[in-house]
């Protein structure tokens, strides 16, 4: 067995955070773990994008195009920029609020219609999962929880091969003390949008 996801966003959207909570969780259910990061600009708003393989021939941590299993997309520009990682078969886990670029927010550039993007990953694929996962977090008691509403999603993505009580632990273990009870909200929430799309 071997399982790929593809992590992408922008910087501070909480992408390295994700991958630390699912490479751990992998680590924990026994699997052998290769992660790969690139976040060049990231502190600046640019594109971050992480990639997590586990299972037993987990050996590069760098994926052959079109060979994910999952793509999480934290932003819906970035989940489109980097749908040539995934195939047909490939589950594509897509945040749907958007992260402004710096032209876009001085007016000079104007950011793609959200519902156009969701269109456009839906004709590539019929493995589309999209969730306002800021939404959710605010609804769980603060948007800074986005990330835990996406790891909570992905643990009700069909045939995610990790266990949704240990993604959670995992998330639990590493997020400081104050705020494991609003991530504990938010990922449940995440799970529960996600089952009931």
């Amino acid at each position: 067995m071997r399982y790929t996801v593809q992590i992408v966003g922008v910087g501070g959207q909480g992408v390295l955070l994700a991958s630390m909570v699912l490479g751990t969780a992998a680590m924990k259910a026994g699997h052998k773990v290769s992660m790969s990061e690139v976040h060049g600009m990231a502190q600046r708003g640019g594109s971050v994008i992480s990639t997590l393989r586990f299972g037993d021939e987990a050996v590069s941590p760098l994926e052959s195009t079109g060979g994910a299993d999952l793509i999480m997309g934290f932003e819906p520009v970035e989940t489109c920029r980097y749908l040539s990682l995934g195939n047909k078969e490939t589950f594509i886990l897509m945040n749907l609020d958007p992260v402004y670029p710096s032209m876009v927010a001085a007016g000079f550039e104007e950011y793609p219609d959200v519902q156009t993007l969701v269109d456009s990953v839906r004709s590539r694929t019929g493995n589309l999962m999209a969730i306002d996962a800021t939404k959710v977090a605010v609804s769980a008691g603060g948007a800074v929880a986005a990330n835990a509403v996406m790891i909570g999603a992905v643990a009700a993505v069909k045939g995610f091969p990790l266990e949704k009580d240990l993604l959670k632990e995992v998330l639990l273990e590493i997020v400081p003390e104050k705020s494991k009870e609003l991530n504990s909200k938010a990922f449940e929430m995440g799970y529960g949008a996600s089952c009931h799309p």
